[in-house]
């Protein structure tokens, strides 16, 4: 059996007077894409801090790969929250600086270096400095930095971080690439729908407290809204209230989408029986078993939990 490429027993770590991480337990195996999610401030990047020897745990124990991780600082890729790059280095001395750290030998960083540069669409940035690029450009950099060396494991604090769609479009598929070529990634973020686009297992941590460790087949199963999702045809309003009065229905309400309407059923009646009713009562351009959100999820969990400081949801995370 494959050794976690992670393993965090009991880690705490305080500043001050605040307790930023509270006995976390937390193992990822090897080859996984998993999510470390939460609002700002609850923690996320105070972890990975400590798991790259950044900072050090008060108490507890952190291993990487099997080892103490500063150890093994040579196979993880890290891809900070913070601008890092050398603004007055050209983009391709720099990169072949970071690779040689890393251990890459001087021509075989050269290579690797044009062919990040071309994978992430970056051809003719290498003899322009860091500060002529755009923050987009140099988000994409520092990813490159990060990976140019082949590490096993990869650290990602919000990489999308001052992307516009199409290149955070582009960072997506590269990360996708690389997990499926064995990589085990951690992503750490606060906007839950990037993690449903990415991960095959969440944490999710509030107040320094790890609160869900699952894979999202388990929270699809635990946190099922037992429900449909229905696009009538007509007036919006007449199909949520034929919709309501379906057998089985426990209520019924206008989607965010404006044009939509969500139905909850009881758990006498599946998702199955429910949109065959649908169908019975309302002409429909669609309907469909209401899936579960992990905005939903983690609203709910963090306010059973006791509140937070900065939840950032898919609606107003680029506010």
């Amino acid at each position: 059996m494959t050794a976690p490429a992670l393993i965090l027993r009991g880690v705490t770590k305080r500043f001050g007077t605040t307790l930023a991480v509270n006995s976390l337990n937390l193992e990822v195996p090897a080859g996984c894409m998993c999510g470390v999610l939460g609002p700002n401030g609850a923690g996320k990047s105070t972890t990975i801090r400590m798991l790259m020897s950044i900072i050090r745990p008060d108490s507890g124990e952190i291993r990487v790969l099997g080892h103490d991780a500063l150890d093994m600082k040579d196979r993880i890729g890290y891809l900070p929250e913070e601008r890092g790059i050398y603004r007055r280095m050209r983009v391709s001395e720099y990169l072949r600086y970071i690779a040689q750290l890393k251990g890459v030998r001087r021509r075989e960083s050269a290579t690797r270096v044009s062919s990040w540069l071309e994978r992430i669409e970056l051809p003719g940035v290498g003899k322009m400095r860091c500060e002529e690029l755009s923050k987009g450009m140099q988000q994409k950099v520092q990813f490159v930095a990060a990976v140019v060396h082949d590490p096993e494991l990869i650290v990602l604090d919000e990489p999308f971080s001052g992307l516009d769609p199409v290149n955070a479009r582009v960072l997506l598929d590269t990360v996708r690439a690389l997990h499926a070529g064995g990589r085990t990634i951690l992503f750490s973020t606060h906007q839950m729908h990037q993690a449903e686009q990415l991960c095959e297992r969440v944490v999710l941590i509030n107040r320094g407290e790890k609160i869900l460790d699952a894979t999202m087949e388990e929270v699809s199963t635990t946190f099922d809204p037992r429900g449909i999702l229905v696009e009538p045809e007509g007036d919006l309003t007449a199909a949520r209230d034929a919709l309501a009065a379906m057998q089985g229905a426990l209520g019924a309400e206008f989607a965010p989408d404006g044009k939509s309407v969500l139905v909850a059923a009881d758990e006498d009646h599946d998702a199955g029986a429910m949109m065959r009713a649908a169908l019975d009562a309302v002409r429909c351009r669609r309907v469909e078993r209401r899936r579960t959100s992990l905005d939903e999820v983690f609203v709910r969990l963090v306010t059973e939990h006791g509140g937070h400081m900065r939840y950032a949801s898919r609606e107003t995370a680029h506010a």
